[in-house]
C-alpha cells in the first residue's frame, strides 16, 4: 500500500516502550533499545512526524477521581442522513462524561464510553443530554461490573518485519 508506515525492528521495540513508559527520557529510551541518543530522538521524531505517535498522557485512576460508574451505551439515530450525523457527532463532542465514541455497524449506530460519578449522574447524562439531544431514536445501557483486561497497549507483535 502505498504511503503505508514502514517499521523495523527498533522502531517497533522503541514503541513498545513509549507505550510502556511515556515519562521516560530520550536517554533512557536510547539505551533501552541500544541507540545513540541522537539516533533515537530522530526515530521519534519521525515517528512522531509520520503520525504513529500522536501523543503523551497520563493513564488515571476513575475511581480516586470518583468516577466510579462506567457504562456502555448502545445509541440508534432516528435519520442517518449528514445533517443527523453531524448534529449527533456535534453534541457528543461537548459531552466530557463521553471517553470514546465508535460509529458501529449492526442495528445500532454508535457505542459511548461513559464515566460518571454514580447512578445518579448516569441518569442526568441520559436523559438530559443524550435523550434530550435530539435524533435519538435508542439508547440501550450496560454497566462495568468490573474490568477483566483494560487498555494497556495496542499490540505492536502484528508489526514484526
Amino acid at each position: 500500500m502505498a504511503g503505508e508506515v514502514q517499521f523495523d525492528r527498533t522502531d517497533i521495540r522503541l514503541l513498545a516502550e513509549i507505550q510502556r513508559d511515556g515519562r521516560a527520557t530520550n536517554a533512557e529510551l536510547a539505551a533501552r533499545v541500544n541507540l545513540s541518543p541522537s539516533a533515537c530522538l530522530r526515530r521519534l521524531q519521525r515517528l512522531e512526524s509520520e503520525g504513529v505517535i500522536v501523543g503523551y498522557g497520563a493513564r488515571l485512576e476513575p475511581r480516586q477521581l470518583r468516577l466510579g460508574l462506567q457504562a456502555f451505551v448502545r445509541v440508534q439515530l432516528e435519520k442517518h442522513d449528514q445533517a443527523a450525523i453531524g448534529h449527533f457527532v456535534d453534541s457528543v463532542q461537548g459531552w466530557d462524561e463521553v471517553v470514546a465514541c465508535h460509529a458501529l455497524t449492526g442495528d445500532m449506530d454508535y457505542l459511548l464510553h461513559v464515566y460518571v460519578r454514580d447512578l445518579e449522574h448516569f441518569s442526568h447524562f441520559l436523559l438530559d443530554r443524550l435523550l434530550n439531544a435530539g435524533g435519538v431514536a435508542d439508547a440501550n445501557s450496560s454497566f462495568v461490573l468490573r474490568t477483566v483486561k483494560g487498555f494497556q497497549a495496542l499490540p505492536l507483535s502484528q508489526l514484526e518485519p
